[in-house]
């Protein structure tokens, strides 16, 4: 594959940042990196360079995908997934601890309970800057990986019918999605109890934008529909109480009951970790590829990676 276009980007902050066509070069770069991702093929064009992961916020797949992709690359790795061993816990601002890191490292990936902390990183960072997700923000990796998913398992993004259903209030995930599949042509449909539906910025951002939109406050209503569903979890940490949190939880789940009416190829997504919104006896099904999804944030990381420190494969 011949790539097309270019890209030209210091940092990878938000979603909001990238043109389609920076999107779809991305995306491209990715499909090239499949063999080494799945270790078919192997590379040492990040040989002797570092990564610094610096995760102030839980993670399992953003954190082990990153380390993945930097040695699929044939470069290292550094950092902590838990602040209460960093700095921060004397009191270290965000800022000094970017600085230092960034001199000891060739990038830097950056997860933070602070929305707009990315931003600020790439501002204090000599080195580029990767946001792994920042409070109810944005996480332009899941985004793009979610992309590429779409894009692997229906062929093309635009044409489809896409519902996201969950907590579309808090989750940073479907933030950066649902700007991205804007830039699309798509269909799309917003699925959640009224006190987690979409922010209503964002709705007016579709609207001035002439980006027409469905809300549902359950599955059953919508999934016949779709050609893909995008499940996200009830995130009990961004609530402001327990108490709010305890009258939404548990108030939709998709089982087999819930894709009797769906189409036969659509494609059941979550960028996980997952609760209870979906059962465990979907994941026979032709529908869920929420474990395939998890696997392409390999090579689409990969590809970041290689493009943001100007090296080709």
């Amino acid at each position: 594959m011949k790539l097309k276009g270019e890209f030209n980007k210091d940092h990878v902050v938000s979603i909001r940042d990238f043109s389609i066509e920076e999107i779809e070069y991305v995306l491209d770069k990715a499909e090239l990196m499949e063999p080494i991702a799945q270790g078919h093929e192997t590379t040492d064009i990040l040989k002797g360079k570092i990564l610094a992961n610096l995760f102030f916020e839980p993670s399992t797949r953003t954190m082990l995908s990153f380390e993945a992709a930097m040695k699929r690359l044939g470069g290292n790795t550094i950092g902590f997934a838990n602040p209460d061993v960093s700095s921060s816990k004397k009191g270290e601002t965000l800022a000094d601890t970017i600085t230092v890191a960034s001199s000891y490292a060739d990038i830097v990936v950056l997860r933070h309970p602070q929305e707009g902390a990315a931003r600020l990183a790439s501002k204090f960072s000599s080195k580029p800057v990767l946001n792994a997700g920042d409070g109810a923000g944005q996480h332009p990796t899941q985004t793009l990986l979610d992309l590429y998913t779409i894009r692997k398992e229906r062929k093309e993004i635009s044409g489809n019918k896409i519902g996201i259903a969950g907590d579309l209030k808090y989750g940073r995930t479907v933030h950066s999605l649902t700007h991205a599949l804007s830039m699309y042509d798509t269909e799309l449909t917003f699925i959640a109890p009224p006190p987690l539906q979409m922010p209503k910025e964002i709705l007016r951002r579709l609207s001035e934008g002439g980006i027409g939109y469905e809300q549902h406050e359950n599955i059953d209503e919508a999934v016949e529909d779709l050609d893909v569903l995008y499940v996200t979890r009830i995130q009990r940490e961004r609530f402001p109480n327990e108490e709010e949190y305890l009258k939404i939880a548990d108030s939709y789940n998709v089982n087999l009951e819930t894709i009797e009416k769906a189409k036969k190829d659509m494609v059941i997504m979550h960028p996980l970790p997952r609760v209870d919104e979906i059962s465990p006896e979907v994941d026979k099904t032709p529908f869920a590829r929420y474990f395939e999804q998890a696997a392409n944030g390999i090579p689409v990381r990969m590809a970041l990676l290689s493009l943001l420190m100007g090296v080709e494969l």
